[in-house]
């Protein structure tokens, strides 16, 4: 694939622009041109980057590259809906919810709210879910990661190149900013800087280590406005915290079942400038096996059982075998817990405890059950 791009304007004469020609030997900022030969025909590759300094000429290659209707342009989002409706409103709501988590938008309170209020990062993901969704066979994403700060960048490039690899389209990045290339593991790379192409199989995805400190709820109210919902804290239960370099990155409580028969894990959170980095289920199964090990306070071996209502969370506990699903409810229990007597004719009758601070439901919120049972 040859592009080329030329641009020109007016060569202006006027006192200071002759100045400035005189100044820095520069004969005329009339012109600019460039040439590139892409090795790209054939459609084997799913992500090219084309990268480069500001007016280096990115926009005009991708405009060039598919057409210029092929540039992604996120001026249509609609005030007066949820992003959950927004995306795909035709499609399936697994396929919506699977997306924004897919690319680390996975702070749900957020799916809730129109795009125009969202924060830049927010609207970074939103974006990349809304692409991710309409799977065109061919887009070109321009000023990639410029908006945010650069660790929603690294881990937003990382999410959004697995989930679209997955897909049958091809797409080209155009960025300003080299610090993703090894995120995004693209087919090529085109910097227009040094106008030099690189091919397929360059870039590895940089590694970082997790440690897991066990603790209690100190940190949780850190995690806690991340969380889906709004419930008191575990009974008895012992407090994860994953870190990297000191940070604070992941979040889980660990109880037991009656008559310790099994382990509970619930409050998992993942930071929203970690999300769609990997981080979340990797920390859980890590948990989880060290209990079913017998490496926990009380010295004994135990499975671990987890609920979620999550659809994205529930299909990543589906898709790895190190965990099996035991239930599935459609529906949540009453807002209040009930109690129940016998009455006189076998039937029940519902009595409202007093002192309860939270509810349970009652709504539709389907609840999935799973059980580690390891490697």
């Amino acid at each position: 694939m040859r592009l080329a791009v030329h641009h020109r304007c007016s060569d202006f004469d006027s006192y200071r622009a002759a100045r400035v020609k005189s100044l820095f030997n520069v004969e005329s900022g009339a012109n600019f041109d460039l040439v590139a030969e892409l090795p790209v025909d054939d459609s084997g590759w799913k992500i090219g980057v084309i990268v480069g300094p500001s007016g280096s000429g990115k926009t005009s290659m991708g405009k060039q590259f598919f057409g210029e209707d092929k540039i992604y342009s996120p001026d249509d989002w609609p005030a007066d809906q949820p992003i959950i409706d927004a995306i795909l409103p035709q499609g399936e709501f697994d396929d919506v919810a699977a997306a924004l988590s897919a690319v680390g938008l996975g702070t749900v309170p957020t799916w809730l709210r129109p795009y125009p209020v969202l924060s830049n990062g927010e609207k970074f993901r939103a974006n990349l879910a809304r692409v991710i969704c309409e799977a065109p066979k061919q887009v070109v994403i321009d000023e990639f990661t410029s908006v945010v700060d650069r660790q929603i960048a690294k881990f937003g490039a990382l999410a959004f190149q697995k989930s679209w690899k997955r897909s049958g389209g091809q797409c080209v990045l155009l960025s300003c900013h080299y610090d993703i290339i090894d995120w995004v593991e693209p087919c090529w790379v085109f910097d227009t800087a040094t106008a030099r192409y690189s091919g397929r199989g360059l870039w590895r995805r940089p590694k970082f280590t997790l440690k897991i400190w066990q603790t209690d709820w100190r940190y949780w109210p850190a995690f806690e406005p991340h969380h889906y919902l709004k419930l008191p804290r575990m009974i008895a239960a012992y407090c994860y915290v994953g870190t990297v370099e000191g940070e604070r990155v992941a979040h889980v409580a660990v109880s037991t079942t009656p008559g310790m028969r099994e382990a509970r894990a619930c409050r998992l959170v993942v930071m929203p400038e970690w999300q769609g980095a990997g981080v979340g289920l990797r920390f859980l199964n890590a948990i989880c096996q060290m209990w079913l090990e017998g490496n926990n306070p009380y010295g004994k071996k135990l499975t671990s059982l987890f609920h979620t209502s999550h659809p994205g969370l529930a299909a990543a506990l589906r898709r790895d075998p190190k965990w099996q699903q035991t239930s599935a409810r459609l529906c949540g229990d009453q807002k209040n817990p009930i109690h129940y007597k016998a009455g006189s004719h076998g039937g029940r009758t519902a009595k409202k405890p007093s002192g309860m601070g939270s509810g349970y439901g009652g709504h539709f919120r389907a609840v999935q059950g799973f059980r580690y049972i390891g490697e």
